[in-house]
């Protein structure tokens, strides 16, 4: 499978998604936008395009952030959907999903950043990607946004500070406003990069502290992820 990632910053990189792309031996290309990298010219040269998170928004302008252009990506994304290839976004990744669907970023709930258990909903339970969660799962957070509900869209899990934490778009089309992807070294370079982000007040639930998130064990997370993974590289095969 050739796999391509969009990645906005250094500091939010593919993590365990790597570790597994690598250890399938799959064929791996990168726009890493942080480093001032273009979008493929051939825009769909890839069976899997995989959208990391980073601290932007949709809506953030060239002016605020000169090395994320929200407009071309959100297109980009759009043209990949539109050639049936299959899709994955993450955090701010989910969020372009759903913009390129026609579904605007809203502000979720609660600002989540920590640790957090997500609930599968009765579709999620259904659906046979992540039918391989258990109904329960503890999972990364470190947002306070979410994607907006396209038309045909179905919550496939929520968390008490999220109504929105996995979605299917469409058949091979999934968002994730959690972070399964989280390992220690992705945690230490959030907790190093967003200082700011870990300020709260006692009004705040769903924020944990440095100690906390450096204390929390990924490996069953990624395990599980790995699960949902195989299971979307099985049907890949399937319709080869």
């Amino acid at each position: 499978m050739r796999i391509h990632f969009l990645i906005h910053e250094e500091f939010e990189q593919p993590a365990a998604i790597e570790t597994w792309a690598l250890g399938q031996k799959h064929n791996l290309s990168y726009t890493r936008f942080y480093l001032g990298e273009k979008l493929p010219k051939n825009d769909i040269d890839f069976d899997f395009l995989i959208i990391m998170g980073g601290p932007q928004s949709p809506s953030t302008s060239r002016e605020e952030c000169p090395h994320f252009d929200g407009k071309k990506e959100i297109a980009f994304i759009k043209n990949t959907i539109e050639n049936g290839k299959f899709v994955l976004g993450v955090c701010l990744g989910a969020q372009l999903i759903s913009e390129a669907l026609g579904a605007k970023t809203q502000q979720s709930p609660h600002r989540e950043i920590g640790f957090f258990e997500i609930k599968f909903t009765a579709k999620g339970r259904e659906d046979s990607l992540t039918s391989v969660f258990p109904q329960k799962l503890k999972a990364g957070h470190w947002h306070s946004d979410m994607p907006g509900l396209p038309k045909n869209a179905s919550v496939l899990a929520i968390s008490k500070g999220c109504p929105r934490q996995i979605i299917r778009y469409s058949k091979n089309v999934y968002g994730f406003m959690c972070h399964l992807e989280f390992t220690h070294k992705a945690i230490e370079a959030m907790i190093e990069n967003n200082p700011k982000d870990l300020k709260f007040d006692e009004t705040e639930k769903f924020i944990q502290s440095e100690r906390d998130l450096r204390a929390f064990e990924t490996d069953r997370m990624n395990d599980y992820l790995f699960d949902f993974l195989n299971k979307l590289q099985e049907r890949y095969n399937k319709e080869l």
